[in-house]
């Protein structure tokens, strides 16, 4: 299979796989091809072992009862091999193709090998980002050297049990061996990382946090309830997928119910501020008062 015909069915794959319906005639449009040559991707689907529905109104979806699609991170394995060979072709695209570092993103969100950590991010970052993959798979400790923090204020070697990263390599998640805590690290604060000859001695105490739908991580939650109109759901649904599990349709059909955990206010006060019109606010007054000072504070700042 050539380049282009790689990249047209990674696109069909993320697609189908949405929580935006097509027809077969808007994935023919999207991917600037034909209607037969989507059918011959969808039968290829079928052999590889995925579920692929006809809905009403003529919408095809990946089922999500198939057995190799139980998340994204399931839907195709790569080795390592494998993994470089598309790395290969990603890069063979013209730097103007806009579709090049969404592919890189969106790959290195979905498998955790170095090759594709390396396509992400580059110089100092690429060479610490693959030294922590190792240590996580070789259960190791590491040293941080020099990691600077915005939050103390200080630079110094911090002395961790790397358990994973977030999406796209952006911070690590960590057992703290000197304070005997788990906390999350930014990777680009990072100076150098020097792998121990020392297993992990605290797998007992290891604990990742939560990452909320607005992608921010950490280790409280606060509930949020909101009301949305159709505009504000698809536009959420679209820019944060994984709040499709935490919406329900109302009896009305023209309004949605999302009731979910957040790790604090930053990401889902910024996308009600947004679209304030075609939102409410249910519940948590504590939320109430935090979009409304920001929205005081700005509008002070703007009509000063």
């Amino acid at each position: 299979m050539d380049q282009p015909k790689i990249e047209r069915v990674l696109r069909l794959l993320s697609l189908m796989a949405g929580n935006v319906d097509y027809t077969l005639e808007d994935l023919a449009e999207r991917l600037e091809t034909s209607t037969r040559s989507i059918y011959r991707y969808l039968d290829t689907f079928k052999e590889a072992g995925f579920v692929v529905h006809k809905k009403e109104g003529g919408i095809y979806k990946l089922g999500k009862e198939s057995p190799y699609f139980q998340d994204i991170s399931q839907l195709v394995h790569f080795t390592d091999e494998e993994a470089h060979i598309v790395n290969q072709l990603i890069e063979a695209l013209d730097e103007t193709n806009l579709l090049k570092q969404n592919l890189r993103r969106k790959l290195a969100s979905v498998y955790d090998c170095t090759s594709l950590a390396s396509s992400i991010v580059k110089g100092k970052n690429a060479t610490n980002v693959n030294r922590l993959v190792a240590a996580i798979r070789d259960r190791k400790q590491v040293i941080l050297e020099s990691y600077a923090s915005s939050h103390a204020g200080t630079v110094r070697d911090r002395h961790v049990e790397p358990l994973g990263f977030t999406t796209n390599y952006v911070q690590l998640w960590c057992y703290d061996v000197q304070d005997g805590k788990n906390k999350l690290f930014n990777t680009a604060r990072i100076a150098s990382v020097r792998v121990l000859d020392k297993d992990w001695a605290y797998a007992d105490r290891h604990q990742t946090g939560y990452i909320d739908i607005f992608r921010f991580a950490g280790f409280a939650r606060f509930p949020i309830r909101l009301e949305l109109n159709v505009k504000s759901r698809n536009l959420l649904l679209e820019e944060y997928p994984l709040s499709e599990r935490d919406i329900v349709r109302q009896a009305d059909g023209a309004h949605w119910i999302l009731d979910t955990e957040v790790c604090g206010y930053a990401g889902p006060a910024r996308f009600v501020i947004g679209l304030f019109e075609d939102i409410r606010i249910l519940g948590s007054e504590e939320f109430r008062r935090y979009v409304r000072d920001i929205v005081e504070k700005n509008h002070r700042k703007i009509c000063s």
